[in-house]
């Protein structure tokens, strides 16, 4: 049987877990909502440094006239940045669905 009191903790437990949310330091992030661990900062830093290499090699390579191979490596870029968006995108529905879980009402 759910009582008040154990509703009461729940909703302390969700707070406090909430209060810890990491900042973010990601240079393509908008928002530091979806960042909640330190391992999750870890993989999106790792994600902009990989993107950063991208656009530094391919600004070399277009220094030395190599063209398809800058375009190439843009397009990797490109395509990096786009799935580090979509996994921030399904990071905040499956956080917004666990919200939904918690029963609000006391």
């Amino acid at each position: 049987m759910i009582t008040r009191s154990k509703l009461a903790e729940q909703l302390r437990e969700y707070q406090i877990r909430s209060k810890y949310d990491w900042a973010s330091v990601s240079f393509f992030s908008s928002t530091s909502k979806v960042i909640s661990s330190r391992v999750d900062v870890a993989i999106f830093v790792l994600w902009e440094l990989v993107i950063l290499a991208f656009l530094v090699f391919s600004a070399v390579s277009l220094y030395f006239k190599h063209l398809r191979l800058a375009v190439i490596l843009f397009c990797v870029t490109l395509l990096l940045i786009l799935c580090m968006k979509i996994t921030k995108q399904i990071k905040l529905a499956r956080k917004r669905k666990r919200r939904m879980l918690l029963p609000l009402s006391l």
